[in-house]
């Protein structure tokens, strides 16, 4: 074990060696590659090209996401990096832990609960949306109560359809991964089916005049569009948690992230492209920009396609992200630091379901009684600190300890993880006060459950 106290080590070898898992090894390849897809594939091709194209970069969007992409993928290169040599689940909390020391891998869990589940219910929120829209097309409407949280609208008192949704996804993943990850599979598959076709027929429609000018909003409103789309480049992370259930981790887990933020980095960029080229900039809905494009050249039938699309797609965002919640919550009660009640499995499926089930009512509780607004201010802020741990610790450990056999090495070391640190620190500073408020309301909290409980039930401290 290397260092003591709270910085603490868990040495690499322990943990590819520890044998204890109560979870089943059944994801293949591609497997991975969709629920890495399902995760960074959602919003931002159905609604946040078209608010960030209207608003703030113009045709420009496509370098918005271009710029996204390459930062995201220097993180992306990093995760694979430790993906590959410590193929285990917990992502960002399991990497900090064996490199950084335990404190510092204890703060990127408790944050990955908090950003995960609210991510949950923040597409939940999204999607209720969509389908209390699509309701009101056919002629159905709904008691007012069931149709929103408190503030929303007349009459709402909670959003049913969305907190339904979270315990739906928690209860997919308590079938088993081997089950759970097919239906994530299947749907990934519709997803960027569905893109396709956008793209294929859109692309008839599209005017070059529609290109121009490209930077109505200056360079600069590119790279700050950049900072925008970025929330809708990543999922890759969440992907990362499932490594315990890989087939072949080692070799699998490192594609799959590369794979997944490749393929949906091009649908992006076609996505994009269609986008702008069908409408001008201006004209563009900046809440359901494609359905408004095809509706406005008469294909309205392919505009509630792509509104059923778009539902869709935003389900598997959910279904990744609550994946990596409990995967995360699951390895840290493994390791003593929360109670290993919690990283109890089935006996039969292998799959934490008392963890499972909490994250869904308490993300269900979160969608049901928040505004939107207020539930995504809950995110960002981790994701963001989980980056730049990760990229400053595959730096540390390629240092520290050069020779450890690596399936797959980050390219441009120490150049491209340092690009990832420094571009996450720069979207931080975008975020709101209040957003930093609750971070320290909640690390306030991580610190006495870490102090009280964790550092005293820690298998590291038991050991010492």
């Amino acid at each position: 074990m290397s260092s003591t106290g709270v910085f603490r080590r868990k040495p690499i070898d322990q943990i590819t060696n520890d044998s204890e898992s109560g979870l089943q090894r059944s994801l293949g390849l591609w497997q991975l590659t969709a629920i890495g897809v399902g995760g960074i594939i959602g919003a931002g091709i159905f609604a946040l090209a078209g608010a960030v194209a209207n608003k703030t970069a113009g045709p420009a969007v496509l370098i918005s996401f271009l710029i996204a992409g390459i930062a995201s993928a220097a993180a992306a290169f990093s995760y694979a990096e430790f993906a590959g040599l410590i193929p285990k689940a917990g992502s960002a909390y399991t990497y900090g832990y064996a490199v950084l020391g335990e404190v510092v891998g204890w703060f990127i869990g408790w944050d990955l609960l908090l950003e995960y589940t609210a991510i949950v219910a923040v597409v939940a929120i999204g999607i209720s949306g969509y389908f209390g829209f699509l309701l009101g097309q056919l002629g159905i409407h709904l008691p007012a109560w069931m149709l929103g949280a408190p503030g929303t609208g007349d009459g709402h008192v909670f959003d049913l359809f969305a907190a339904l949704l979270c315990l739906l996804i928690a209860f997919l993943l308590t079938l088993g991964i081997r089950a759970a990850a097919r239906f994530e599979t299947v749907v990934v598959g519709i997803k960027v089916v569905v893109v396709l076709i956008v793209v294929a027929v859109g692309f008839f429609y599209v005017k070059s005049g529609n290109y121009t000018p490209f930077f109505p909003f200056g360079v600069g409103g590119a790279v700050t569009g950049a900072a925008t789309v970025f929330f809708a480049v990543f999922g890759y992370d969440a992907m990362s948690t499932a490594a315990e259930e890989s087939k072949d981790a080692q070799r699998h887990m490192p594609k799959a992230i590369i794979y997944s933020l490749a393929i949906s980095m091009v649908l992006y960029v076609l996505a994009c492209l269609v986008l702008t080229g069908m409408q001008h900039y201006t004209e563009i809905d900046p809440k359901a920009g494609f359905s408004a494009a095809f509706a406005s050249v008469g294909l309205s039938g392919l505009a509630s396609l792509i509104a059923v699309g778009a539902i869709i797609g935003i389900l598997t965002v959910m279904f990744t992200f609550m994946l990596g919640v409990t995967r995360v919550w699951y390895s840290m009660s493994r390791d003593g630091l929360l109670p290993r009640w919690f990283a109890k499995t089935h006996p039969v499926r292998k799959v934490p379901t008392r963890i499972t089930w909490i994250t869904g009512v308490v993300s269900a509780l979160i969608a049901g009684f928040l505004p939107i607004g207020a539930a995504a201010e809950l995110t960002n802020i981790g994701i963001l600190l989980a980056f730049v741990v990760v990229c400053v610790a595959v730096v540390v450990l390629r240092y520290r300890k050069p020779d450890l056999p690596r399936t797959f090495r980050t390219p441009g070391m120490p150049v491209v993880p340092i690009i990832g640190v420094v571009f996450s620190i720069w979207l931080i500073t975008f975020l709101e006060p209040e957003t930093w408020l609750r971070f320290a309301v909640w690390f306030v909290i991580g610190l006495i459950v870490y102090f009280a409980y964790g550092k005293r039930h820690s298998l590291l401290n038991r050991q010492d």
